[in-house]
C-alpha cells in the first residue's frame, strides 16, 4: 500500500513539477519575443515600401489585457487587442517613411461604436498626411464596413455579404415569466427615465424609455451616415435610402451603388496594392503585421522626465479591489494615490467606459478623483458608456470629452433586490424568521420587501440621487434646477451631452491628452498607464481560472448569456445605467 501511495505521490509531483517548468518556459518565451519586439520599435528596421498590415477582425477593447501565458496558449485567450495600441500602430506608420500605405480588414470587427470611431479618426489622419489605404473583406458587417469607408479604396469578395441597415436597439422584459416561475425582482428607483429597472415591471416598453433609446439610436446613426456619406461622395439622405430598402446586401449590388470599389479575391487583392505602391507584380508584398508596431500611443523618451497618465477605468463599478474589467475603488484609489505623489506626472487622464455600478463605490472615487484634480489637471476621455455612476466618477474633471456615438448622463439611481419566494414555495421550501425589532430582519430573498425596510432603501436613494446631483451641479457649474432637468435617469449621446453641459467638447483619447498637456503646459511628456495590476503566478491562474468558468456558464446561453449576467448584478442601491443598451 505504502508503495503505491508513494508512486501516486511522485506522479502526482512530476506532473505539477512539468506543468510548472511548461508554465515558465513560456512566459520566458513571452517575455523575450516581448524584448525583441520592443527593440525593434527603437530602430530603422522597416524595410523601404512596406505596407501596414491591419487585421482588425478581433475583440478590441481601450486597454487590452495583461499577458497571460496560460490564454495565449490555449482556447481560452480572450483574443482581445487594446485600442491605445491599435492607435500606436498607425501613429507609427504614419510618422514612417518607409511604410507608404495600410491594408485593413475589418468585417468581422468587435468593438464598441465609440472605438471604431476613434481608429477610423485615425485611419483618416494617416491618409490625409499623403499616405493610401485599402480595405478588403469577404464579409463586411455594419461596423466593418464603417471602418472600411475611410479607405481609398475598398474590395470585396465578388461572392461576399456587406450589413448596413441602420441602428437597432431590443430590450427584454421579464414580467410574465416572472409571474409564472415565482423568480420576483423588487425594484425601487427615483427618475421617470430610470428604466433599468423596466423589464421586471412590465411586459412592454414605456414612452419614456422609447423615447430616450430611440434619440440614441438617430443621433448616432447621424454620425455613422454622414461620415460614411462624406468618404463614399453619397448624399446622405440617399444613403438613408438604399439602408432602409436593404439595396446593398451583397457584393454586386455594393458595387452598383459606389459603395465599393472593386470585386476581387484576396490574392488579386494584394496586386492592387502593388500596383499602389508601383512595384513589379511578382515582387513580395513587404508587410508588417500590426503587433510589431504594437506601440502606445506615443512612445516613451527616456530623456523627458514629464509624464501624462492615462487611467483607464473599464467595467462596472464594485465595492472591491479591482481588475482591468472591473473598476474597483482600492485599485483606482491606489491609482489616484500614486499619480498625486507623482513629481513626474504634471496631468491626468481618466478613460471611462462604464455603465456605472455601486453607489457608495460611485461617491468614493468621485472624491479621490476630486482630490487629485486640486492638485494636477484631471481631463475626462469617455468612451462607449460613461453613464451614471460613469458619469458621477467623471463629472468634477476639469474638462470632459466624448464621442458622438458615447452613452453618457443617466443621472439616477435605483435599487433592486431578488425575491425568490414564488419558486421555493412551489418546490417545498419555506422561511420563517423570529426578530428582537419590527424590521430586524431588513432584507430576505425568501420574502417581500417589508414595509420598513422599502421606506429606509428610498430614503438612501432620494439623499444619493441628492448627492449625485450636487457633484454635478459643482462639476460642471450648473444649478441644481438644471441639472434635474437632464438628469432623472436619462441616457444622452455624447452629441447631445454637449449641447445641454454635461459635455464641454466632442473628441476622442487622443484630444483629450492633447487638452491635458495643454493645461498643465507641457510641450514634450511621455505617457504612463494606470492602474497596475500584478501579474504574478497567482493573479495569472485565477484570471484563467474566471474565464474557463465564464465560458462554461454562458456556452448554454449563447446570445442573451451577458444579459442575464448583467441583470444578476443589479442587486442593492445603484447609479447604473438602464440595463445594456447595444446599438447594432
Amino acid at each position: 500500500m505504502n508503495f503505491f501511495k508513494s508512486l501516486l505521490a511522485s506522479f502526482l509531483g512530476t506532473f505539477v513539477a512539468l506543468g510548472l517548468i511548461a508554465l515558465f518556459f513560456f512566459i520566458g518565451i513571452a517575455a523575450i519575443t516581448t524584448t525583441v519586439n520592443f527593440e525593434k520599435t527603437e530602430g530603422s528596421w522597416v524595410r523601404e515600401n512596406s505596407i501596414l498590415n491591419l487585421d482588425l477582425n478581433a475583440n478590441i477593447v481601450d486597454r487590452g489585457p495583461a499577458f497571460n501565458p496560460i490564454e495565449n496558449f490555449s482556447d481560452f485567450d480572450s483574443g482581445s487587442v487594446g485600442m491605445d495600441k491599435i492607435l500606436g500602430s498607425i501613429y507609427k506608420a504614419k510618422n514612417d517613411q518607409n511604410i507608404k500605405g495600410i491594408k485593413i480588414k475589418s468585417g468581422g470587427i468587435t468593438a464598441g461604436w465609440v472605438q471604431a470611431r476613434e481608429i477610423r479618426n485615425a485611419l483618416k489622419e494617416f491618409k490625409e498626411s499623403g499616405k493610401f489605404i485599402y480595405a478588403y473583406s469577404d464579409y463586411m458587417s455594419q461596423m466593418g464596413y464603417y471602418v472600411s469607408s475611410i479607405a481609398d479604396s475598398v474590395f470585396m469578395n465578388p461572392t461576399g455579404i456587406l450589413e448596413l441597415k441602420g441602428l437597432s436597439s431590443e430590450v427584454l422584459y421579464y414580467e410574465d415569466f416572472q409571474n409564472q416561475y415565482g423568480v420576483k425582482m423588487e425594484v425601487i428607483r427615483h427618475g421617470k427615465y430610470k428604466s433599468a429597472v423596466e423589464p421586471y415591471l412590465q411586459d412592454h416598453m414605456s414612452d419614456e424609455n422609447r423615447i430616450q433609446i430611440q434619440r440614441l439610436l438617430d443621433a448616432s446613426w447621424e454620425t455613422l451616415r454622414d461620415e460614411i456619406a462624406q468618404s463614399r461622395k453619397i448624399v446622405p439622405s440617399t444613403l438613408d435610402v438604399l439602408v432602409n430598402d436593404l439595396v446593398i446586401n451583397d457584393a454586386d449590388k455594393a458595387l452598383a451603388q459606389g459603395m465599393i470599389d472593386g470585386l476581387v479575391y484576396e490574392d488579386n487583392f494584394e496586386n492592387k496594392i502593388k500596383a499602389a505602391l508601383q512595384i513589379d507584380p511578382k515582387e513580395k508584398l513587404r508587410t508588417l503585421d500590426f503587433n510589431n508596431l504594437n506601440i502606445r500611443i506615443q512612445e516613451y523618451d527616456k530623456e523627458i522626465t514629464d509624464r501624462i497618465a492615462i487611467i483607464y477605468a473599464q467595467g462596472p463599478i464594485l465595492y472591491t479591489q479591482g481588475s482591468e474589467s472591473i473598476i474597483g475603488k482600492d485599485a483606482v484609489k491606489e491609482a489616484f494615490q500614486e499619480i498625486s505623489d507623482s513629481k513626474n506626472i504634471k496631468a491626468v487622464v481618466l478613460r471611462v467606459d462604464s455603465p456605472g455600478g455601486d453607489a457608495l463605490t460611485s461617491e468614493i472615487l468621485h472624491n479621490a478623483s476630486k482630490t487629485l484634480k486640486n492638485k494636477k489637471p484631471l481631463v475626462v476621455s469617455m468612451g462607449n458608456v460613461a453613464a451614471s455612476g460613469g458619469y458621477y466618477i467623471a463629472c468634477s474633471a476639469d474638462k470632459i470629452f466624448a464621442d458622438p456615438m458615447t452613452i453618457t448622463g443617466s443621472i439616477g439611481v435605483l435599487a433592486a433586490f431578488p425575491n425568490i419566494r414564488g419558486i421555493t414555495e412551489k418546490i417545498g421550501i419555506y422561511a420563517e424568521q423570529v426578530t428582537t425589532h419590527q424590521n430586524a430582519m431588513g432584507y430576505s430573498v425568501f420574502e417581500p420587501l417589508s414595509e420598513g425596510f422599502e421606506k429606509s432603501v428610498k430614503t438612501q436613494i432620494e439623499k444619493i440621487y441628492h448627492t449625485f446631483k450636487s457633484r454635478v451641479a459643482e462639476g460642471r457649474s450648473l444649478n441644481m434646477e438644471t441639472v434635474e432637468e437632464f438628469a432623472q435617469g436619462r441616457v444622452w449621446s455624447g452629441k447631445d451631452a454637449v449641447d445641454i453641459g454635461l459635455v464641454d467638447s466632442l473628441g476622442g483619447l487622443n484630444k483629450a491628452i492633447t487638452s491635458a498637456a495643454e493645461l498643465a503646459k507641457l510641450k514634450k511628456y511621455n505617457l504612463v498607464d494606470y492602474p497596475k495590476f500584478d501579474n504574478d503566478l497567482e493573479s495569472i491562474l485565477l484570471g484563467t481560472f474566471s474565464k474557463v468558468k465564464s465560458k462554461i456558464l454562458q456556452y448554454p446561453l449563447e446570445k442573451y448569456a451577458s444579459e442575464f449576467i448583467e441583470l444578476s448584478k443589479l442587486e442593492g442601491i445603484q447609479t447604473r445605467i438602464p440595463y445594456s443598451i447595444k446599438m447594432e
